[in-house]
């Protein structure tokens, strides 16, 4: 009982349930969309970091376009909104 316990957990921790994809990867688009306005951000003693904001961004959208279809439509919605605003906000910053 015990060694089957700890072969669920060594199976990449999900204890023998494995997630769905979606929800994952939406996690993971508007962490990267997060750490673009990140990147983009004047601080104390900081510059703005537009080559790791704009390599946030093309990952963000790559993994937004290779599960957009399995999404539900206001999910699709909100993360295309987040994903055109942080775009528009890289443009402007890299412009200035």
């Amino acid at each position: 009982m015990a060694t089957e316990a700890a072969s669920e957990q060594t199976q990449g921790g999900f204890q023998g349930q494995i997630p769905p994809v979606e929800p994952l990867l939406s996690e993971v688009i508007t962490t990267l969309a997060l750490a673009a306005h990140a990147y983009l951000t004047e601080a104390e003693g900081r510059e703005p970091d537009h080559q790791s904001a704009e390599v946030a961004i093309d990952v963000a959208t790559s993994a937004f376009e290779r599960v957009r279809e399995r999404l539900r439509p206001e999910q699709r919605l909100a993360i295309t909104q987040m994903l055109t605003e942080t775009r528009l906000m890289f443009v402007r910053k890299r412009g200035t």
